[in-house]
């Protein structure tokens, strides 16, 4: 096809490393004959450990704007982004060229396990600087958000995820945090003051992170005694696009579309296009505190959605083609106030 090289371009996260690794390594399989090399660019998200994610005050793209600068001036040929972090509109010239078979969308409730703490009482917890005055807390495995004690504590720097919380447990005290995801959890295991921290099992999964049979998670570099539980879907619905790559392109290279076209899974993308197509409707990006979750059935697209942008949370679902993604997204967008907040 090509004596040229092919660069895909990433940030520098494990998170973002592992996922890359992923497509590199399909491209590679794919066309044997090819050269595809990784690029590591630094995004302004990446500069910004010290921000909160929920400001409103943060630009789009915090976490895309670099790579698609990369391609724009053709110095990448893909980029490879988690779907989440896409901005729904892209730059003039580029386009969504694929998207990877969906991961597990679910999000995960992560907490120290209570018989760990209490076998290993002078544990030295990995990232700890100073002995906490606080003790910590820990649950037995298989704890729910429900079960979680009066006034916990739970670590999230994403809206969506702290406004579905409050509405089960409005008792619960959400706290921000930064730091990639072994960063996350160490803290977590670290600092007394967190009882609990939600991450995507999509991202656990892709680290090399294992839920054992009783709850436990095993990785390189993770603290023991930490437990994760997975939360339903009809507790917590996933953001747009979650446990997704998405593969930007430029929109003339016809020859990196074909690639792209080998690497697509199609019911993923006719998920995500309404998905995207719902979060386009409703007016903003990652940031907002909606969610959404599209699955093919048969020649039908089924999703449903949950907007907390307005006084009360609004929650919609509906089928539609799977020849038209957008109206299905656009459909329910109106249906949860969509451009009337």
């Amino acid at each position: 096809m090509s004596d040229r090289s092919f660069y895909l371009a990433t940030r520098g996260s494990a998170l973002a490393l592992a996922q890359t690794q992923v497509i590199l390594d399909q491209c590679r399989a794919l066309f044997p004959e090819l050269r595809f090399e990784m690029k590591v660019i630094k995004t302004t998200g990446d500069k910004l450990q010290g921000v909160s994610l929920a400001s409103a005050n943060l630009p789009k793209g915090l976490f895309t704007k670099e790579l698609e600068a990369a391609l724009l001036n053709c110095e990448a040929d893909l980029a490879v982004h988690s779907l989440k972090d896409l901005p729904t509109t892209l730059p003039e010239g580029l386009k969504l060229g694929a998207v990877s078979k969906r991961a597990d969308v679910r999000d995960v409730l992560l907490y120290r396990d209570a018989a760990f703490l209490e076998s290993e009482p002078k544990h030295e917890w990995a990232g700890a600087s100073e002995p906490s005055k606080i003790p910590k807390r820990g649950f037995t495995p298989g704890a729910t958000i429900s079960q979680l004690p009066q006034g916990a504590v739970v670590a999230t720097s994403s809206t969506r995820r702290s406004a579905q919380l409050l509405e089960l447990r409005p008792d619960l005290k959400i706290v921000p945090i930064r730091g990639n995801v072994g960063t996350r959890l160490n803290k977590l295991a670290a600092q007394a003051e967190l009882d609990a921290l939600v991450l995507a099992a999509a991202g656990l999964e892709r680290l090399g992170l294992k839920i054992d049979s009783n709850g436990s998670l095993r990785g390189e570099n993770v603290a023991n005694g930490l437990v994760a539980n997975p939360i339903s879907t009809a507790q917590m619905l996933p953001c747009v696009g979650q446990a997704a790559l998405g593969i930007e392109i430029r929109d003339d290279d016809a020859l990196v579309q074909q690639i792209c076209d080998r690497l697509n899974d199609v019911p993923a993308m006719q998920a995500v296009r309404a998905e995207r197509a719902f979060l386009r409707g409703m007016g903003g990006g990652c940031q907002i505190p909606v969610g959404a979750y599209a699955q093919l059935r048969g020649n039908e697209l089924q999703m449903r959605v949950v907007s907390f942008l307005g006084n009360q949370p609004r929650r919609a679902e509906a089928s539609g083609s799977v020849k038209d993604p957008e109206k299905l997204g656009g459909t329910l967008a109106r249906a949860v106030g969509g451009g009337d907040q």
